[in-house]
């Protein structure tokens, strides 16, 4: 097995503890999740400021991800063919529905967003490009795990933990509603992952049938629901936008 360089590991330990803290984390924080002495710690965090890759807000000590890595990941996004040929269509299937859009792709253990279009309403909204979301209980990961068998394993391999009170955390009904996402051609998910909001998703294909993507809504329930299944002009609008993007990457599935 090829060696690996600790300092890096411990810098990289960092960066994704950081990217799930919201509003910064303290030093000690930091030191006692990554299980680093805090001087050791310390001298970790002082090194990636000095790069950008960290920053410290001045009234509260704690530290957050810095704009370098927006700059870095800017460019992985935008070298990125499957996000490049969606990003018209998610602006239309944001319009068209009047709810969020989203790319997904599978990393890790769960579903990295490369693409998100606010909905077009003057709400307050979040950008949530580069946050991961799970692959079990979302539409979209549902989606990627029933079409992609290495992201299926991810998702079990992760544990199906309760994400509310409606999550699906069985494996076999887990296995059964990925049968049915199959034999439907999408996905979706009420409360499974927030409350009072649901989601619906379809798999994007590239030239050789294989899955490399997700595109979905997500928005209240009230707006996503009718009867207590998802609108069927809001699930044909999620489906034609992924065969739209799949159709540019060549697939000859739709």
């Amino acid at each position: 097995m090829a060696r690996t360089i600790q300092s890096l590991e411990r810098a990289a330990a960092v960066l994704r503890l950081l990217a799930g803290g919201e509003r910064g984390l303290g030093l000690s924080d930091i030191a006692s999740s990554i299980g680093l002495a805090k001087g050791t710690t310390h001298g970790l965090l002082r090194t990636l400021q000095q790069e950008g890759f960290v920053e410290q807000d001045p009234s509260s000590g704690k530290y957050r991800l810095g704009a370098e890595l927006l700059r870095l990941g800017s460019g992985y996004l935008d070298g990125h063919d499957l996000r490049a040929r969606a990003l018209a269509w998610t602006d239309d299937l944001a319009r068209s529905s009047g709810e969020s859009a989203y790319l997904g792709v599978p990393h890790r253990h769960g579903v990295l967003i490369v693409h998100h279009v606010l909905r077009p309403d003057d709400r307050r909204q979040v950008q949530e490009v580069g946050t991961m979301q799970p692959l079990h209980s979302t539409a979209l990961g549902k989606v990627l795990a029933a079409y992609d068998p290495a992201a299926y394993d991810a998702a079990v391999e992760a544990g199906l933990a309760a994400v509310t009170g409606r999550t699906v955390t069985g494996a076999e009904a887990f296995r059964r509603g990925l049968e049915e996402v199959r034999s439907r051609g999408w996905a979706s998910e009420v409360g499974e992952t927030w409350e009072g909001v649901a989601s619906i998703a379809a798999p994007v294909l590239d030239r050789r049938g294989t899955p490399v993507g997700a595109v979905g809504i997500t928005g209240a329930v009230e707006r996503v629901l009718s009867g207590g299944e998802p609108r069927p002009g809001l699930v044909a609008a999620v489906r034609d936008c992924a065969r739209a993007v799949s159709r540019d990457l060549g697939s000859g599935r739709f």
